[in-house]
Formats: structure tokens, sequence, C-alpha cells
């Protein structure tokens, strides 16, 4: 069960990579275009931003938090695979994104 919980840490730090270059790219575009579209994107990725950065602090950082995440008997394997797959779903979403965005 340590594997899953450590795919959702290796996912977290991928989105909030993705996130900061779509971050960048739709900041400079709205710093250009001042577009309701661009700062409403702008806004997307600040929030999901800030939804990574507490996974990732609850993933990685919080010593309680950690220890009760990494439990199997507290937290079931069933439980540990949803929030890895929910992370590798967001990183697919992210990933298209962030392609056509670069595109």
């Amino acid at each position: 069960m340590a594997l899953l919980v450590t795919l959702v840490r290796v996912f977290i730090v991928l989105n909030l990579v993705l996130l900061t270059g779509l971050a960048y790219v739709w900041g400079r575009n709205y710093a250009e275009l001042r577009s309701k579209h661009s700062f409403g994107l702008l806004l997307f990725a600040a929030f999901l931003l800030g939804e990574n950065a507490l996974a990732a602090y609850f993933f990685l950082v919080d010593p309680t938090l950690t220890a009760w995440i990494t439990n199997p008997s507290q937290v079931p394997p069933v439980a540990q695979g949803a929030m890895m797959l929910l992370r590798v779903l967001e990183f697919g979403g992210l990933a298209f994104l962030t392609w056509i965005t670069w595109d």
C-alpha cells in the first residue's frame, strides 16, 4: 500500500509542475490581453495550485497526516487507490491542457 501513496505523492508533484507552467502562460496572456478568458484560466490554475499545494503538505510534510494516510489499518487500500486514481486523472487532464496551451 505504500506504493499507492508514493504514486499519489509523485502525481501531486507532477500536477504542481504542470500547473506552474500553465499559470505562467495564462498569467502572461492575461497581462498582455486583459481578457476575461485568460483571467478565468489563471484563476483556475491558482485554485488548483492551492489544492495541490495543500495535498503536498498532507502527503509530504505533516508528520501526523502522513502517518495516518500511509497506515493501511486506518485508511483502507481501496481509499488509497481512489486517492491515487484521482491524482492520475487530474494529471491526465492537466497534461492535455498543457499540450494544447503550449501548442
